[in-house]
Protein backbone atom coordinates (compact mmCIF):
# COMPACT_ATOMS: atom_id res chain seq x y z
CA UNK A 1 0.00 0.00 0.00
CA UNK A 2 1.42 3.33 -0.69
CA UNK A 3 2.69 5.37 2.03
CA UNK A 4 4.09 8.36 0.37
CA UNK A 5 3.15 10.44 -2.71
CA UNK A 6 4.75 13.30 -3.52
CA UNK A 7 3.16 13.56 -7.06
CA UNK A 8 -0.44 13.91 -7.84
CA UNK A 9 -3.12 15.60 -9.94
CA UNK A 10 -5.86 17.41 -8.84
CA UNK A 11 -8.91 18.33 -10.19
CA UNK A 12 -9.95 21.41 -8.45
CA UNK A 13 -13.83 23.00 -8.89
CA UNK A 14 -14.77 26.48 -7.32
CA UNK A 15 -18.11 26.81 -6.46
CA UNK A 16 -20.74 28.89 -8.47
CA UNK A 17 -22.43 31.66 -7.81
CA UNK A 18 -26.08 31.86 -6.49
CA UNK A 19 -28.50 33.37 -8.54
CA UNK A 20 -30.05 36.86 -7.97
CA UNK A 21 -34.14 36.79 -7.28
CA UNK A 22 -36.49 38.89 -9.25
CA UNK A 23 -39.16 39.86 -6.64
CA UNK A 24 -41.55 42.42 -5.89
CA UNK A 25 -42.46 43.39 -2.20
CA UNK A 26 -46.42 42.98 -1.73
CA UNK A 27 -48.32 43.31 1.75
CA UNK A 28 -52.09 44.72 2.20
CA UNK A 29 -53.25 47.77 0.57
CA UNK A 30 -50.02 47.87 -1.53
CA UNK A 31 -49.92 45.39 -3.99
CA UNK A 32 -46.66 46.30 -5.84
CA UNK A 33 -44.37 47.86 -3.05
CA UNK A 34 -41.45 47.90 -5.31
CA UNK A 35 -38.74 45.18 -6.35
CA UNK A 36 -36.97 43.51 -3.05
CA UNK A 37 -35.56 40.86 -4.71
CA UNK A 38 -31.70 39.52 -2.88
CA UNK A 39 -28.42 39.35 -4.43
CA UNK A 40 -26.57 35.37 -4.59
CA UNK A 41 -24.34 34.46 -2.44
CA UNK A 42 -20.83 34.14 -4.01
CA UNK A 43 -19.74 30.50 -4.29
CA UNK A 44 -16.43 29.11 -2.45
CA UNK A 45 -12.66 29.43 -3.59
CA UNK A 46 -10.31 26.34 -3.38
CA UNK A 47 -7.52 27.38 -1.33
CA UNK A 48 -3.57 25.23 -1.33
CA UNK A 49 -2.26 26.20 2.13
CA UNK A 50 0.75 24.88 3.98
CA UNK A 51 0.46 23.01 6.95
CA UNK A 52 3.67 21.82 9.12
CA UNK A 53 1.77 18.22 10.22
CA UNK A 54 1.43 17.51 6.46
CA UNK A 55 4.34 15.20 4.78
CA UNK A 56 2.86 13.74 1.61
CA UNK A 57 0.05 13.89 -0.67
CA UNK A 58 -1.11 10.94 -0.25
CA UNK A 59 -5.13 11.94 0.41
CA UNK A 60 -5.36 13.74 -3.04
CA UNK A 61 -3.89 10.60 -4.18
CA UNK A 62 -6.86 8.82 -3.46
CA UNK A 63 -9.56 11.67 -3.71
CA UNK A 64 -8.06 13.96 -6.59
CA UNK A 65 -11.35 15.49 -7.14
CA UNK A 66 -12.14 18.39 -5.10
CA UNK A 67 -14.78 20.59 -5.33
CA UNK A 68 -16.09 23.92 -3.08
CA UNK A 69 -19.83 24.49 -1.85
CA UNK A 70 -22.05 27.06 -4.04
CA UNK A 71 -23.38 30.40 -3.03
CA UNK A 72 -26.77 30.54 -2.44
CA UNK A 73 -29.30 32.39 -4.80
CA UNK A 74 -31.32 35.62 -3.31
CA UNK A 75 -34.74 35.58 -1.83
CA UNK A 76 -37.32 38.08 -1.75
CA UNK A 77 -37.24 40.91 1.46
CA UNK A 78 -34.16 41.94 0.19
CA UNK A 79 -32.73 38.70 1.22
CA UNK A 80 -29.10 38.14 -0.46
CA UNK A 81 -28.06 34.45 -0.92
CA UNK A 82 -25.72 32.61 1.25
CA UNK A 83 -21.59 32.45 0.70
CA UNK A 84 -20.46 29.18 -0.11
CA UNK A 85 -17.72 27.62 2.20
CA UNK A 86 -13.90 27.98 0.94
CA UNK A 87 -12.12 24.94 0.43
CA UNK A 88 -9.20 24.78 2.53
CA UNK A 89 -6.55 22.14 0.89
CA UNK A 90 -3.65 21.33 3.59
CA UNK A 91 -0.39 20.78 1.37
CA UNK A 92 3.40 20.06 2.59
CA UNK A 93 5.61 22.24 2.92
CA UNK A 94 8.12 22.80 -0.52
CA UNK A 95 4.64 22.32 -2.46
CA UNK A 96 4.93 23.20 -6.12
CA UNK A 97 1.85 24.23 -8.40
CA UNK A 98 2.03 23.92 -11.79
CA UNK A 99 -0.16 24.15 -14.63
CA UNK A 100 -1.33 21.12 -17.37
CA UNK A 101 1.53 22.52 -19.46
CA UNK A 102 4.73 22.10 -16.55
CA UNK A 103 4.42 25.95 -15.63
CA UNK A 104 4.47 26.73 -12.25
CA UNK A 105 1.98 28.30 -10.87
CA UNK A 106 2.49 28.61 -7.21
CA UNK A 107 5.67 27.61 -5.20
CA UNK A 108 4.33 27.06 -1.86
CA UNK A 109 6.93 27.20 0.96
CA UNK A 110 6.61 28.61 4.95
CA UNK A 111 3.73 27.88 7.29
CA UNK A 112 0.85 29.09 6.37
CA UNK A 113 1.78 30.08 2.72
CA UNK A 114 -1.87 29.83 0.42
CA UNK A 115 -2.31 29.70 -3.20
CA UNK A 116 -6.26 30.12 -4.13
CA UNK A 117 -6.57 27.54 -7.35
CA UNK A 118 -9.76 28.11 -8.20
CA UNK A 119 -11.60 31.29 -7.67
CA UNK A 120 -15.31 30.78 -6.32
CA UNK A 121 -17.64 33.14 -8.74
CA UNK A 122 -19.34 36.08 -7.99
CA UNK A 123 -23.03 36.26 -7.26
CA UNK A 124 -25.74 37.76 -9.50
CA UNK A 125 -27.35 40.92 -8.47
CA UNK A 126 -31.43 40.80 -7.42
CA UNK A 127 -33.58 43.09 -8.86
CA UNK A 128 -33.35 45.35 -6.40
CA UNK A 129 -29.95 46.36 -6.76
CA UNK A 130 -30.33 46.84 -10.34
CA UNK A 131 -33.29 49.53 -9.67
CA UNK A 132 -32.30 52.75 -10.68
CA UNK A 133 -34.01 55.93 -11.34
CA UNK A 134 -35.03 54.98 -15.09
CA UNK A 135 -35.48 50.91 -14.75
CA UNK A 136 -37.83 51.37 -10.90
CA UNK A 137 -39.13 47.74 -11.51
CA UNK A 138 -36.29 45.53 -13.32
CA UNK A 139 -38.63 41.93 -14.09
CA UNK A 140 -35.46 40.29 -14.11
CA UNK A 141 -32.31 39.24 -11.91
CA UNK A 142 -28.60 38.54 -13.12
CA UNK A 143 -27.74 35.03 -12.60
CA UNK A 144 -24.38 33.45 -10.29
CA UNK A 145 -21.61 33.04 -12.49
CA UNK A 146 -19.86 29.41 -12.42
CA UNK A 147 -16.65 28.94 -10.55
CA UNK A 148 -13.29 28.08 -12.01
CA UNK A 149 -12.57 24.58 -12.75
CA UNK A 150 -8.82 23.40 -12.74
CA UNK A 151 -6.59 20.72 -13.17
CA UNK A 152 -3.20 21.34 -11.76
CA UNK A 153 -0.22 19.03 -11.07
CA UNK A 154 1.13 19.08 -6.66
CA UNK A 155 5.15 18.25 -6.91
CA UNK A 156 6.71 18.02 -2.94
CA UNK A 157 10.07 19.07 -2.98
CA UNK A 158 11.51 18.39 0.57
CA UNK A 159 12.83 21.51 2.28
CA UNK A 160 15.85 20.62 3.79
CA UNK A 161 18.97 21.79 4.20
CA UNK A 162 20.95 19.12 3.74
CA UNK A 163 20.64 16.10 1.26
CA UNK A 164 22.29 12.78 1.80
CA UNK A 165 23.31 11.23 -1.07
CA UNK A 166 24.50 7.71 -2.60
CA UNK A 167 24.17 4.36 -3.33
CA UNK A 168 21.52 1.98 -1.50
CA UNK A 169 22.69 0.44 1.38
CA UNK A 170 25.98 3.41 1.55
CA UNK A 171 24.65 3.87 5.47
CA UNK A 172 22.43 7.21 4.71
CA UNK A 173 19.38 5.92 6.73
CA UNK A 174 21.91 4.41 9.83
CA UNK A 175 23.49 8.62 9.56
CA UNK A 176 20.02 10.14 9.79
CA UNK A 177 19.57 8.42 12.72
CA UNK A 178 22.12 9.02 14.60
CA UNK A 179 22.59 12.66 13.67
CA UNK A 180 19.06 13.67 14.56
CA UNK A 181 16.41 11.25 16.34
CA UNK A 182 14.53 10.64 13.02
CA UNK A 183 14.29 6.58 13.19
CA UNK A 184 13.95 5.72 9.30
CA UNK A 185 14.01 1.97 8.42
CA UNK A 186 17.41 0.32 8.54
CA UNK A 187 18.40 -3.02 6.72
CA UNK A 188 21.32 -4.77 4.79
CA UNK A 189 19.47 -4.94 1.16
CA UNK A 190 19.52 -2.28 -1.39
CA UNK A 191 16.34 0.23 -2.18
CA UNK A 192 15.17 0.17 2.14
CA UNK A 193 14.62 4.04 1.99
CA UNK A 194 11.34 4.00 -0.05
CA UNK A 195 10.40 7.49 1.41
CA UNK A 196 12.79 10.87 1.86
CA UNK A 197 13.76 11.45 5.46
CA UNK A 198 13.75 14.13 7.48
CA UNK A 199 15.72 15.01 10.98
CA UNK A 200 16.68 17.90 13.19
CA UNK A 201 20.08 18.27 13.96
CA UNK A 202 21.82 20.42 16.99
CA UNK A 203 25.45 21.76 16.67
CA UNK A 204 26.17 24.27 18.82
CA UNK A 205 23.74 27.39 18.21
CA UNK A 206 22.79 25.95 14.30
CA UNK A 207 19.82 23.82 14.14
CA UNK A 208 18.93 22.11 10.43
CA UNK A 209 17.45 19.73 8.70
CA UNK A 210 18.78 16.88 6.92
CA UNK A 211 16.65 14.21 4.03
CA UNK A 212 18.11 11.27 3.62
CA UNK A 213 17.37 11.31 -0.36
CA UNK A 214 16.52 6.99 -1.40
CA UNK A 215 19.62 5.66 -3.17
CA UNK A 216 20.20 6.90 -6.54
CA UNK A 217 21.89 4.23 -9.01
CA UNK A 218 23.19 4.90 -12.56
CA UNK A 219 20.62 6.33 -14.77
CA UNK A 220 18.37 7.40 -12.37
CA UNK A 221 17.96 11.02 -13.91
CA UNK A 222 16.35 9.19 -16.48
CA UNK A 223 14.07 7.34 -14.31
CA UNK A 224 15.95 4.17 -13.40
CA UNK A 225 15.25 2.78 -9.91
CA UNK A 226 13.81 5.14 -7.38
CA UNK A 227 16.25 8.28 -8.28
CA UNK A 228 14.18 10.57 -10.66
CA UNK A 229 11.20 10.43 -8.46
CA UNK A 230 13.06 11.56 -5.74
CA UNK A 231 15.94 13.93 -6.87
CA UNK A 232 13.68 16.81 -6.95
CA UNK A 233 14.34 16.41 -3.23
CA UNK A 234 17.49 17.72 -3.45
CA UNK A 235 16.87 20.95 -5.47
CA UNK A 236 16.38 23.04 -2.21
CA UNK A 237 18.63 21.76 -0.46
CA UNK A 238 22.17 24.03 0.90
CA UNK A 239 24.69 21.41 0.81
CA UNK A 240 25.38 17.90 -0.59
CA UNK A 241 26.76 15.26 1.29
CA UNK A 242 28.11 12.34 -0.46
CA UNK A 243 27.93 9.30 1.73
CA UNK A 244 30.48 6.27 0.56
CA UNK A 245 30.60 3.63 1.32
CA UNK A 246 33.84 1.57 2.27
CA UNK A 247 32.61 -1.67 3.14
CA UNK A 248 30.86 -2.92 0.00
CA UNK A 249 30.71 -6.42 -1.02
CA UNK A 250 30.36 -5.69 -4.58
CA UNK A 251 34.31 -6.20 -6.36
CA UNK A 252 33.06 -3.76 -9.51
CA UNK A 253 32.33 -0.91 -6.55
CA UNK A 254 34.61 1.49 -4.56
CA UNK A 255 34.34 5.05 -3.17
CA UNK A 256 36.17 7.07 -6.08
CA UNK A 257 33.55 4.93 -8.98
CA UNK A 258 30.28 5.03 -7.08
CA UNK A 259 31.39 9.22 -5.95
CA UNK A 260 31.66 9.76 -9.91
CA UNK A 261 28.31 7.70 -11.03
CA UNK A 262 26.47 9.71 -8.49
CA UNK A 263 28.15 12.82 -9.24
CA UNK A 264 26.86 12.57 -12.87
CA UNK A 265 23.41 11.31 -12.27
CA UNK A 266 23.37 15.25 -10.66
CA UNK A 267 24.93 17.11 -13.14
CA UNK A 268 22.27 15.21 -16.07
CA UNK A 269 19.42 16.21 -13.38
CA UNK A 270 20.73 19.89 -13.67
CA UNK A 271 20.55 23.17 -11.45
CA UNK A 272 23.12 21.53 -8.57
CA UNK A 273 26.52 22.23 -9.89
CA UNK A 274 27.00 25.32 -7.65
CA UNK A 275 25.97 23.46 -4.52
CA UNK A 276 28.67 22.78 -1.38
CA UNK A 277 29.45 19.23 -0.99
CA UNK A 278 31.24 17.35 1.72
CA UNK A 279 32.31 13.32 1.12
CA UNK A 280 32.25 11.22 3.69
CA UNK A 281 33.78 7.41 4.15
CA UNK A 282 31.25 5.52 6.17
CA UNK A 283 31.53 2.29 7.52
CA UNK A 284 34.86 2.49 9.01
CA UNK A 285 34.35 0.37 11.68
CA UNK A 286 34.78 -2.81 9.14
CA UNK A 287 38.53 -3.49 9.25
CA UNK A 288 38.75 -3.40 5.73
CA UNK A 289 36.61 -0.32 5.08
CA UNK A 290 39.10 1.75 7.48
CA UNK A 291 41.82 0.98 4.91
CA UNK A 292 39.80 1.86 1.86
CA UNK A 293 38.98 5.18 3.42
CA UNK A 294 42.44 5.93 4.22
CA UNK A 295 43.95 5.15 0.79
CA UNK A 296 40.94 6.64 -1.26
CA UNK A 297 41.15 9.85 1.37
CA UNK A 298 44.01 11.98 -0.29
CA UNK A 299 42.50 11.33 -4.15
CA UNK A 300 39.13 12.66 -2.57
CA UNK A 301 40.72 16.00 -0.91
CA UNK A 302 43.06 16.35 -4.15
CA UNK A 303 39.61 17.04 -5.94
CA UNK A 304 39.15 19.85 -3.49
CA UNK A 305 36.39 17.27 -0.92
CA UNK A 306 36.06 18.13 2.72
CA UNK A 307 36.85 14.27 3.85
CA UNK A 308 34.91 12.38 7.12
CA UNK A 309 35.71 9.48 7.30
CA UNK A 310 33.01 8.14 10.02
CA UNK A 311 30.75 5.20 11.66
CA UNK A 312 27.30 5.03 12.24
CA UNK A 313 27.35 2.18 13.64
CA UNK A 314 30.09 3.15 16.23
CA UNK A 315 29.24 6.58 16.30
CA UNK A 316 32.88 7.76 15.14
CA UNK A 317 33.41 11.25 13.67
CA UNK A 318 29.75 12.10 14.14
CA UNK A 319 30.51 15.66 15.66
CA UNK A 320 33.01 16.90 13.91
CA UNK A 321 30.99 16.31 11.19
CA UNK A 322 27.75 17.53 12.16
CA UNK A 323 29.74 20.72 13.55
CA UNK A 324 31.00 21.35 9.75
CA UNK A 325 27.92 21.08 8.40
CA UNK A 326 26.48 23.46 10.63
CA UNK A 327 29.26 25.66 9.26
CA UNK A 328 28.37 25.05 5.85
CA UNK A 329 24.22 25.96 6.25
CA UNK A 330 24.99 29.50 8.37
CA UNK A 331 27.15 30.43 5.25
CA UNK A 332 24.38 29.45 2.67
CA UNK A 333 21.63 31.45 4.92
CA UNK A 334 23.90 34.10 5.29
CA UNK A 335 24.32 34.38 1.65
CA UNK A 336 20.88 34.34 0.79
CA UNK A 337 19.31 37.65 -0.04
CA UNK A 338 17.08 39.20 2.26
CA UNK A 339 13.40 38.78 2.20
CA UNK A 340 11.59 41.52 1.71
CA UNK A 341 8.04 42.53 2.12
CA UNK A 342 5.81 42.16 -0.85
CA UNK A 343 5.38 45.07 -2.36
CA UNK A 344 1.53 46.18 -4.04
CA UNK A 345 1.77 47.22 -7.25
CA UNK A 346 -1.37 48.76 -8.68
CA UNK A 347 -1.49 49.05 -12.55
CA UNK A 348 -4.62 51.31 -13.53
CA UNK A 349 -6.06 50.61 -16.85
CA UNK A 350 -4.95 53.52 -19.50
CA UNK A 351 -8.17 55.28 -20.14
CA UNK A 352 -8.52 54.73 -23.48
CA UNK A 353 -8.78 50.72 -22.32
CA UNK A 354 -12.45 49.32 -22.82
CA UNK A 355 -11.09 45.87 -21.77
CA UNK A 356 -12.49 44.20 -24.91
CA UNK A 357 -11.11 43.32 -28.56
CA UNK A 358 -13.08 43.24 -31.44
CA UNK A 359 -11.85 41.07 -34.12
CA UNK A 360 -13.05 39.86 -37.48
CA UNK A 361 -12.89 36.14 -38.33
CA UNK A 362 -14.62 34.13 -41.26
CA UNK A 363 -18.02 34.23 -40.20
CA UNK A 364 -18.37 35.99 -37.29
CA UNK A 365 -17.48 39.01 -35.23
CA UNK A 366 -15.64 38.05 -32.29
CA UNK A 367 -15.97 40.37 -28.77
CA UNK A 368 -13.47 39.12 -26.04
CA UNK A 369 -12.99 40.78 -23.11
CA UNK A 370 -13.31 40.38 -18.87
CA UNK A 371 -16.70 42.60 -18.71
CA UNK A 372 -18.44 41.62 -21.46
CA UNK A 373 -17.80 37.46 -21.10
CA UNK A 374 -19.56 37.85 -17.51
CA UNK A 375 -22.46 39.64 -18.47
CA UNK A 376 -22.98 37.46 -20.81
CA UNK A 377 -22.48 34.24 -18.52
CA UNK A 378 -24.89 36.37 -16.14
CA UNK A 379 -27.89 36.88 -18.74
CA UNK A 380 -31.08 34.89 -18.46
CA UNK A 381 -31.22 34.49 -22.01
CA UNK A 382 -35.20 33.58 -21.70
CA UNK A 383 -36.28 36.69 -20.41
CA UNK A 384 -36.04 39.46 -22.95
CA UNK A 385 -36.19 42.41 -20.18
CA UNK A 386 -32.89 40.87 -19.52
CA UNK A 387 -31.48 40.76 -23.12
CA UNK A 388 -32.17 44.42 -23.61
CA UNK A 389 -30.53 45.10 -20.39
CA UNK A 390 -27.10 43.34 -21.60
CA UNK A 391 -27.65 45.27 -25.03
CA UNK A 392 -27.77 48.21 -23.00
CA UNK A 393 -24.26 47.34 -21.23
CA UNK A 394 -22.20 46.42 -24.14
CA UNK A 395 -24.02 49.51 -26.16
CA UNK A 396 -22.56 51.96 -22.92
CA UNK A 397 -19.36 50.24 -22.90
CA UNK A 398 -18.54 50.50 -26.69
CA UNK A 399 -19.27 47.22 -28.49
CA UNK A 400 -21.39 48.39 -30.65
CA UNK A 401 -19.32 51.55 -32.07
CA UNK A 402 -16.07 48.74 -32.09
CA UNK A 403 -18.71 46.86 -34.41
CA UNK A 404 -19.62 49.49 -36.58
CA UNK A 405 -15.77 50.12 -36.86
CA UNK A 406 -14.87 47.17 -37.77
CA UNK A 407 -17.29 46.71 -40.47
CA UNK A 408 -20.46 44.99 -39.23
CA UNK A 409 -23.52 45.24 -40.58
CA UNK A 410 -27.20 44.49 -39.60
CA UNK A 411 -27.43 40.74 -39.62
CA UNK A 412 -23.89 39.68 -38.88
CA UNK A 413 -23.30 37.20 -36.75
CA UNK A 414 -21.31 38.20 -33.21
CA UNK A 415 -19.66 35.92 -30.69
CA UNK A 416 -19.18 37.14 -27.49
CA UNK A 417 -16.35 34.39 -25.67
CA UNK A 418 -14.16 31.81 -26.45
CA UNK A 419 -14.60 29.72 -29.28
CA UNK A 420 -15.44 26.37 -27.32
CA UNK A 421 -17.84 28.39 -24.78
CA UNK A 422 -19.31 31.56 -26.56
CA UNK A 423 -22.77 33.20 -27.32
CA UNK A 424 -23.56 34.16 -31.18
CA UNK A 425 -26.27 35.85 -32.01
CA UNK A 426 -27.20 38.06 -35.38
CA UNK A 427 -26.44 41.64 -34.69
CA UNK A 428 -28.70 44.18 -35.04
CA UNK A 429 -27.43 48.08 -34.24
CA UNK A 430 -29.16 49.92 -31.02
CA UNK A 431 -31.28 46.01 -30.67
CA UNK A 432 -34.35 45.77 -28.66
CA UNK A 433 -36.08 43.21 -26.90
CA UNK A 434 -40.20 43.22 -27.14
CA UNK A 435 -40.62 44.31 -23.36
CA UNK A 436 -39.63 47.71 -24.67
CA UNK A 437 -42.87 48.29 -26.37
CA UNK A 438 -44.42 49.42 -22.92
CA UNK A 439 -41.96 52.21 -22.27
CA UNK A 440 -38.78 52.67 -21.05
CA UNK A 441 -36.26 49.47 -20.31
CA UNK A 442 -37.41 48.35 -17.11
CA UNK A 443 -39.88 50.63 -16.27
CA UNK A 444 -43.43 49.92 -15.16
CA UNK A 445 -46.06 52.79 -15.50
CA UNK A 446 -48.21 50.99 -12.87
CA UNK A 447 -45.36 52.30 -9.95
CA UNK A 448 -45.66 55.75 -11.71
CA UNK A 449 -47.55 57.88 -8.22
CA UNK A 450 -50.26 60.34 -9.70
CA UNK A 451 -49.22 64.29 -9.77
CA UNK A 452 -52.60 66.19 -9.68
CA UNK A 453 -50.75 69.99 -9.17
CA UNK A 454 -48.91 68.93 -12.32
CA UNK A 455 -51.58 67.97 -14.57
CA UNK A 456 -53.57 70.42 -13.26
CA UNK A 457 -51.08 73.30 -14.60
CA UNK A 458 -51.00 71.23 -17.86
CA UNK A 459 -54.41 71.12 -18.74
CA UNK A 460 -54.57 75.59 -17.63
CA UNK A 461 -51.31 76.05 -20.43
CA UNK A 462 -53.49 73.63 -22.83
CA UNK A 463 -56.48 75.73 -22.36
CA UNK A 464 -54.23 79.13 -22.77
CA UNK A 465 -52.96 77.72 -25.90
CA UNK A 466 -56.33 76.76 -26.85
CA UNK A 467 -57.32 80.61 -26.49
CA UNK A 468 -54.49 81.94 -27.93
CA UNK A 469 -55.21 80.08 -31.47
CA UNK A 470 -58.99 81.43 -31.42
CA UNK A 471 -57.51 84.90 -30.79
CA UNK A 472 -55.36 84.64 -33.75
CA UNK A 473 -57.75 82.92 -35.95
CA UNK A 474 -60.46 86.33 -35.20
CA UNK A 475 -60.73 88.61 -37.93
CA UNK A 476 -62.49 91.74 -36.94
CA UNK A 477 -65.08 93.54 -39.22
Amino acid sequence: MTTFVDRVELHVAAGNGGHGCASVHREKFKPLGGPDGGNGGRGGDVILTVDQSVTTLLDYHHSPHRKATNGKPGEGGNRSGKDGQDLVLPVPDGTVVLDGAGNVLADLVGHGTSYVAAQGGRGGLGNAALASARRKAPGFALLGEPGDLQDIHLELKTVADVALVGYPSAGKSSLISVLSAAKPKIADYPFTTLVPNLGVVNAGSTVYTVADVPGLIPGASQGKGLGLEFLRHVERCSVLVHVLDTATLESERDPLSDLDVIEAELSEYGGLDRRPRIVVLNKIDVPDGKDLAEMVRPDLEARGYRVFEVSAVAHTGLRELSFALAELVANARAARPKEEATRIVIRPKAVDDAGFTVTREEDVFRVRGEKPERWVRQTDFNNDEAVGYLADRLNRLGVEERLMKAGARHGDGVAIGPEDNAVVFDWEPSMSAGAEMLGRRGEDHRFEEPRPAAQRRRDREAERDDAQQEFDGFEPF
